[in-house]
């Protein structure tokens, strides 16, 4: 049975943390392959993001060398905010008999609670985490914790073994502005299509 994992982020820009923990994410659960899900019109996260062809074609880019990663547009060519319960509804139907897998980052896991329908979600799919240095589940708010003890104990809640890089896309974003050169922390192609399109300046 196939295993897909499913990677949503503004990607904005995609950088080298997003491509390190996606390996892991590939290693430590086995998949077959991840999809990089650029977000359309977050709900949960308004910032300052380029247009979506950009970070489309940037996040096409930075998954062009890994053979296990794919991108979709899936959450890009809905109209109106898009919603994780309903990107996963959408990937079952596609993939009836796969197993799927969702990545999120510490700081997300600490606010599943507010997200539309999440008990439905975590029966339907497993949730991997990539861990920040100094995040921990004891912080995890207590709507969270009977459902954390029974994941964690049926392995439907995975913790990563790897560390992120310690960049975020927002610093990215506030370095370039600043004329400074972020290419060590970028894809070269990526860091090409910035510089050529003028984004984040």
């Amino acid at each position: 049975m196939k295993k897909i994992g499913l990677f949503g982020g503004t990607f904005n820009p995609i950088h080298n943390g997003h491509l390190h923990i996606a390996q892991a994410f590939v290693e430590q659960c086995q998949l077959d392959c991840v999809i990089f899900l650029p977000a359309g019109d977050p709900y949960h996260k308004k910032s300052d993001l380029v247009a979506p062809e950009h970070r489309l074609q940037m996040t096409e880019l930075a998954a062009m060398d890994y053979p296990k990663f794919a991108v979709s547009d899936c959450d890009l060519v809905r109209v109106g905010s898009t919603y994780t319960i309903d990107t996963v509804q959408i990937f079952k139907q596609h993939y009836s008999s796969a197993h799927f897998y969702w990545l999120m980052g510490m700081d997300s896991l600490m606010n599943l609670h507010t997200w539309k329908n999440w008990q439905n979600l975590v029966r339907q799919i497993k949730i991997a985490v990539a861990n920040r240095t100094g995040d921990t589940l004891a912080k995890a708010p207590r709507e969270l914790h009977t459902w954390l003890g029974n994941a964690l104990q049926t392995n439907d809640l995975i913790l990563l073994n790897t560390d992120t890089m310690d960049i975020s896309s927002r610093e990215i974003r506030q370095q370039i502005a600043s004329g400074k050169n972020m290419r060590n922390w970028l894809p070269e192609k990526v860091a090409d299509y910035i510089q050529q399109h003028h984004l984040y300046q």
